[in-house]
């Protein structure tokens, strides 16, 4: 497995140099586009061959420690030799280590921003404070990454709940920590408006697409619909006045967006196209419906209790995430934004089944 590892890592410092290359031609220069295509896909090699690189230097010092003169008659010598070469056998192991992970297929998707959609399932009106509640939470993680939250769809519910809510997180990486959050969210906990102290269960359902870069879609300005209309969230003076509100259609396919979260009609319409790219990009890439209605049920679910990815039980203080079979007794920290140990348990499952698919 080592010498055919070894092999993939010549092909990758290969294409390495081979894009060093192609950089530095002046016809690159000019054309941005490509300019920006290479320069990507050089920037997504470098830590591979740089620590591929060690590992080959670490070979050559291995291999000329061996070649000294058989000095081991001093056995002071001969356990300093032995320490140096152990240490040198350690930092190849895991410079190995890492490169078996590294070689492993990257989700191309895992370093841009992400679109978030949060909607109320079953429950009436608790499920839309739980939804709330899920916004809150990645809320807080994201902004604790240094991450930023734009919210830019929504519609509140009668009790200080949300019945849906579109946001932006913007960051690099972010798609990575947050693509495990698509699915149904289950709570299980008593109201504050249930008198009786029975325990309620609601849903939420979420999904979590990739934003979109301009290079990744072609598309065409005849082929999207422009609608202006009046605010009717918040916004003082602002509603029902002035025409900021923008939903913008794909005629070939349907897929619409708006956004009326801001009071200038073009940051409003700059935040919706960003919404239909990731929504063309996410249609695109999984070739499975022309309608975005029927790819989040693909991804969500209906929102009904027995479709969940993870549960929320508050009186036994307890969260559950059924995909890996595991649950986490520390509630309120993890609603309040601590969701590192989730994530992580869920990226090392990610990565496992990778490792195996690559083995097999």
């Amino acid at each position: 497995m080592v010498s055919s590892m070894l092999e993939k890592l010549d092909l990758v410092e290969q294409r390495y140099d081979e894009l060093s290359q192609l950089l530095a031609r002046e016809e690159t220069a000019t054309d941005y586009k490509r300019l920006q295509e290479l320069n990507k896909e050089r920037a997504a090699l470098a830590d591979v061959v740089s620590a591929y690189r060690q590992y080959k230097a670490l070979g050559k010092e291995l291999g000329e420690l061996k070649a000294l003169p058989d000095s081991h008659a001093d056995l002071d010598m001969a356990a300093l030799f032995k320490e140096e070469v152990n240490k040198l056998r350690q930092q190849q192991d895991e410079l190995m280590r890492g490169l078996r992970l590294a070689l492993m297929p990257k989700d191309p998707n895992d370093d841009k921003s992400v679109i978030m959609e949060i909607r109320a399932g079953a429950g009436g009106g608790e499920a839309g404070l739980f939804a709330a509640d899920l916004f809150r939470m990645y809320s807080r993680y994201a902004q604790a990454k240094g991450w930023e939250v734009e919210v830019i769809d929504g519609n509140q519910s009668e009790v200080r709940g949300v019945r849906e809510l579109i946001f932006e997180i913007k960051g690099k990486g972010a798609f990575s920590r947050f693509k495990h959050e698509s699915g149904v969210h289950r709570v299980q906990r008593v109201p504050t408006t249930e008198a009786s102290g029975r325990i309620h269960t609601s849903t939420a359902t979420v999904a979590v697409l990739p934003e979109a870069e301009e290079i990744e879609l072609n598309i065409n300005p005849d082929d999207l619909k422009m609608e202006f209309f009046h605010s009717s969230g918040a916004g003082g003076q602002n509603v029902n006045k002035v025409t900021t509100a923008v939903r913008i259609t794909h005629l070939p396919t349907g897929v619409t967006a708006s956004c009326q979260d801001d009071r200038s009609q073009i940051k409003n319409r700059m935040k919706a196209m960003a919404v239909l790219r990731a929504r063309l990009l996410d249609i695109e890439q999984r070739k499975q419906s022309e309608s975005i209605d029927k790819e989040r049920r693909t991804q969500v679910g209906g929102g009904q209790r027995a479709e969940k990815i993870r549960t929320y039980n508050f009186p036994q203080n307890r969260i559950t995430d059924h995909r890996i079979g595991a649950s986490f007794h520390n509630l309120q920290q993890m609603l309040d934004g601590d969701l590192d140990e989730i994530v992580e348990a869920l990226t090392g499952r990610e990565q496992v089944e990778q490792l195996e698919a690559a083995l097999a």
